[in-house]
């Protein structure tokens, strides 16, 4: 697992090449073993690998989302927030997930954050994708989780880089 994290980086460009099934299926798989409180399970996730619906997906935020338009998977993460009051910690776990499975199986993942954010001034990013997704409006999104087999190759941050200072042992 330490590897994993050492080596894992966002990554935001991607093959132009579609994922096999079976690697898909390993995601989908992990997201839903990813733990929740109390095993309430609030979250849904929407895999989306039609090409046409990632590039409006891509469009969900001004800043930070384009590079999803050449993903060949995107992951929409979202919460019953009608099943659970911590729906949010529990989504950010699966996206997480989502990433270090990507990782494991040999490709690259960034995560696009939705909730908060805005596609325009006058709708957020979120309701923009509950319209395009046909998403109910008690589920909310918290992240789009964007993956492919990485056309970028980043550098681990060293352990010296480390911020060591933000340990603590025992009291603050």
């Amino acid at each position: 697992m330490i590897d994993i994290l050492r080596n894992r980086r966002s990554i935001r460009k991607y093959v132009p090449e579609s994922l096999d099934k079976k690697l898909m299926d390993f995601i989908a798989e992990a997201l839903l073993r990813s733990p929740s409180s109390r095993n309430i399970n609030p979250w849904e996730f929407i895999l989306v690998d039609d090409l046409a619906i990632l590039k409006k997906l891509s469009r969900a935020k001004a800043h930070g989302s384009n590079f999803l338009e050449n993903a060949p998977l995107g992951i929409v993460v979202c919460g019953d927030e009608t099943k659970s009051d911590v729906w949010v910690e529990d989504c950010s776990i699966a996206s997480i997930i989502a990433q270090l499975q990507s990782h494991s199986l040999g490709l690259g993942s960034c995560w696009i954050q939705i909730r908060n954010r805005h596609h325009n001034s006058e709708i957020s990013a979120e309701k923009y994708i509950q319209n395009l997704l046909k998403i109910p409006s008690h589920l909310r999104v918290e992240s789009i989780i964007a993956i492919g087999i990485p056309d970028e190759k980043k550098q681990p941050l060293s352990k010296e880089k480390l911020d060591y200072g933000k340990l603590h042992k025992n009291l603050y």
